[in-house]
């Protein structure tokens, strides 16, 4: 990006495509408080920089690791605030979430391949898989 006088640079088409989302994206998380909405001068567009681009990959990084979106807000007004107690927090809870997910996925896991096993060695009638399926 280049950056006027300003120290803005971009549309927030351009911005949406810095950072790999919607410009429909973009405009949700600024209804959500996520990202700022910069000033629009008289007649001309509002433009953004780089900041703007680190806060949208920052959102989604996020979201990939499971904060919610209420979560995410919290974790960018900690950000400001240099509370790390909670920050920790929030991620200690995600840490935990994941897990249990990880626990769920194993178990499914081992269930269907329980059932994989014993469709290979039945040899007449219906697979067990599609029975386990039916209830």
């Amino acid at each position: 990006m280049v950056r006027n006088q300003a120290g803005n640079s971009d549309t927030i088409g351009g911005l949406a495509k810095a950072a790999g989302v919607g410009v429909e994206t973009v405009r949700y998380y600024q209804r959500r408080g996520l990202l700022p909405e910069p000033p629009r001068p008289h007649g001309e567009v509002r433009r953004y920089c780089d900041e703007d681009v680190q806060r949208l990959k920052f959102i989604r990084s996020a979201q990939a690791a499971g904060f919610t979106l209420a979560e995410i807000g919290e974790l960018i007004a900690l950000d400001a605030s240099d509370d790390r107690a909670r920050a920790r927090e929030l991620a200690q809870a995600r840490v935990a979430a994941i897990d249990e997910k990880i626990l769920a996925l194993q178990e499914a896991r081992d269930a269907l391949s329980g059932l994989a096993t014993a469709c290979a060695k039945k040899r007449g009638g219906p697979c067990p898989i599609l029975g386990a399926f039916d209830t």
